[in-house]
């Protein structure tokens, strides 16, 4: 059907304030200033802004160190453990755990996630169990995903965490798609995305970023720049000033953040969140920060940086920042890290352990969960797979698959 649009009508054009000149100049982004990074504590564990210190208890604060340690524990046991071919993949979040605490910590619990594949700390704030972790892992019965997923493909509906994705960068306009819905229902809540500064480069953050700015929607786009995109580093990734400037061109509000301060991270979290939910604004995140591990089980980072680079990083880590703060209120001593490390491992151990025992998901739920009634032809194909399996028995070790 075709309308006629009447010539009274008022077009919505948008458009900047313009002011003219009559230089002609080739503008350049050497031209402006680079986003200053903000932060609240040095990398001795030292306050540096008190007066924007966030208003968190020692018990909360406390309590996110026990998380960064035992997640880190949890990482070397499953890092260790896919070498010995008990799993057959996964991805560490060593040197990132900042990013996971403090902005985790800023949310509240509905509101909604979507994550990239290494904020497995957010999960461990939200509640996720150390046996959740395992079970997934092992894609065994008690799997959540029911083993359709690759280790580290996490999700929980009950902790409002979507499942992860391998795809690069297609939970951004998912999130926005959420957020509008979010908007649209006038729900006290907002959508947190993660995603590294890699995917920032992929065709789906376009549109993400800019439905969200055109259609005012309450989420919160959290990038955590850690160097590198698997093997790129950001000198090859982009030529701008990290990911945060290009909000300014969408329209959106951002900070720059240092992603090793759990509690800058916190306060920046914290006031996107207010933006996002209060006006139903985008605000775009960016936690500077650095991947000390591999970028997974299938990597090997010294075939493209040195050892020497790594090495230097690790003399400032979020964990090692926040320890340095606690004990220096005396919130932290060393017989309770040692206490603490020993008995995550042997928490962690006790969950891999018992994962590792528990069986397969049923071969039938291959066919389960895409319908509300499962239609004939996927009966048809059930049957036939069992049918198939049963008669060459000998060629197919499914004794480990619950029935």
């Amino acid at each position: 059907v075709l309308r006629r649009i009447s010539t009274s009508a008022t077009l919505a054009v948008s458009r900047p304030a313009q002011t003219f000149v009559t230089e002609l100049k080739v503008h350049s982004p050497r031209d402006n200033a680079i986003i200053p990074t903000f932060r609240v504590m040095d990398a001795g564990g030292k306050i540096v802004s008190p007066e924007t210190f966030p208003n968190v208890s020692d018990d909360m604060v406390v309590d996110w160190y026990k998380k960064m340690v035992t997640l880190n524990v949890m990482d070397n046991i499953l890092f260790d453990s896919q070498r010995m071919g008990k799993i057959s993949f996964y991805m560490t979040n060593f040197g990132e755990e900042a990013t996971h605490m403090g902005s985790a910590a800023a949310l509240k619990a509905d509101d909604i996630i979507y994550a990239q594949y290494r904020e497995a700390g957010v999960l461990l704030y939200r509640g996720f169990k150390l046996s959740d972790f395992m079970n997934q892992c092992f894609s065994n019965t008690l799997d959540l995903g029911k083993g359709r997923q690759m280790p580290v493909h996490y999700g929980s509906n009950a902790l409002n965490f979507h499942t992860v994705s391998s795809p690069l960068a297609t939970q951004l306009p998912q999130a926005t798609g959420a957020a509008y819905a979010i908007k649209m229902r006038r729900e006290d809540r907002c959508v947190m995305c993660y995603f590294g500064e890699g995917a920032a480069s992929e065709g789906d953050a376009h549109p993400a970023f800019n439905f969200s700015a055109t259609l005012e929607c309450p989420v919160i786009f959290f990038c955590r720049n850690n160097g590198y995109a698997i093997s790129t580093p950001t000198s090859e990734q982009y030529r701008g000033d990290g990911i945060a400037s290009r909000a300014a061109g969408y329209g959106m509000d951002f900070i720059r953040v240092d992603g090793n301060d759990v509690f800058a991270v916190y306060a920046a979290t914290a006031a996107a969140r207010k933006l996002a939910v209060e006006q139903n604004r985008p605000v775009l995140v960016e936690a500077m920060t650095y991947r000390i591990g591999h970028h997974s089980t299938s990597d090997d980072s010294l075939k493209y940086r040195r050892s020497e680079e790594i090495d230097q990083h690790k003399v400032d880590t979020p964990i090692s920042r926040l320890n340095a703060f606690l004990s220096s209120k005396g919130l932290w001593t060393q017989e309770q890290e040692k206490t603490l490390i020993d008995s995550a491992r042997a928490e962690v151990l006790k969950e891999f352990t018992a994962a590792e025992a528990r069986s397969k998901p049923s071969l039938t739920e291959l066919f389960s969960d895409v319908y509300d009634v499962k239609p004939k032809h996927l009966e048809e194909q059930e049957q036939a797979l069992l049918a198939h399996i049963k008669e060459y028995a000998s060629e197919y070790p499914v004794g480990n698959y619950a029935k």
